[in-house]
């Protein structure tokens, strides 16, 4: 039972190195996508033994579906996706993967919501705002569709397309995967977020979370279209 993890990477040399090695604890590959870094993010995961392959195109979706493509040619039967900052620990791969492991859900995603710890105000909002445009006239409610922690089937990786550059794939890939009839869980993790904004993302938040709605009305209105 091949897993492999994808770790999208922008200037991420401060954290990258132990996110590989304790990922490499969980899982039989990992496969960093630098996103043009401007710092030693490939040098630090090539030599924490990761497979390293560059993204030129500026954008967390862009470097998750070649980290995703480049997967897929070692045949996983489970592609594990979490971020380079640290906010997502990887020892909790195990929890992510259980249920997909077990055949309960084909995606499943590691959900800030489900877990006792405090979310910034900024991002509970924005994130309720958008998953509740995404859940509108669902039969099941999925509370954390913004969370980059997930884990999907050989079958999900190869069959959902991601064509968003920026942040809307998040919700886009989750639109598809659901509109394919593939099953979507939820398993509480834990996630570290920094005081300051730009400790947590390169992009200010309210311009992220504005773009992110707009791309998830979009595909909603494609969806009834």
């Amino acid at each position: 039972m091949k897993m492999i993890a994808v770790i999208p990477a922008y200037n991420a040399e401060k954290t990258i190195e132990g996110i590989v090695k304790e990922s490499l604890r969980h899982c039989d590959m990992v496969i960093v996508v630098d996103n043009n870094s401007k710092d030693k993010t490939a040098e630090k995961a090539f030599n924490a033994g990761a497979n390293v392959t560059g993204c030129d195109i500026q954008g967390a979706g862009e470097a998750t579906r070649r980290g995703i493509e480049y997967a897929l040619k070692f045949n996983p039967f489970i592609v594990v996706t979490l971020d380079s900052d640290g906010q997502h620990n990887p020892r909790e791969i195990p929890l992510v993967t259980l249920q997909v492991e077990q055949n309960f859900s084909d995606v499943c995603i590691g959900s800030r919501t489900l877990c006792n710890f405090d979310m910034p105000l900024y991002r509970s909002i924005g994130n309720s705002v958008i998953s509740t445009v995404f859940n509108v006239g669902s039969r099941k409610w999925v509370k954390d569709t913004q969370s980059g922690f997930r884990a999907f089937t050989k079958e999900v990786a190869e069959k959902v397309k991601i064509e968003e550059n920026g942040f809307g794939f998040s919700t886009e890939f989750l639109l598809k995967a659901r509109k394919q009839g593939f099953r979507i869980g939820e398993c509480p993790i834990t996630c570290i977020y920094n005081d300051e904004f730009s400790q947590n993302s390169t992009m200010n938040p309210i311009k992220h979370g504005i773009s992110v709605l707009v791309k998830t009305i979009e595909y909603r209105l494609k969806e009834v279209a």
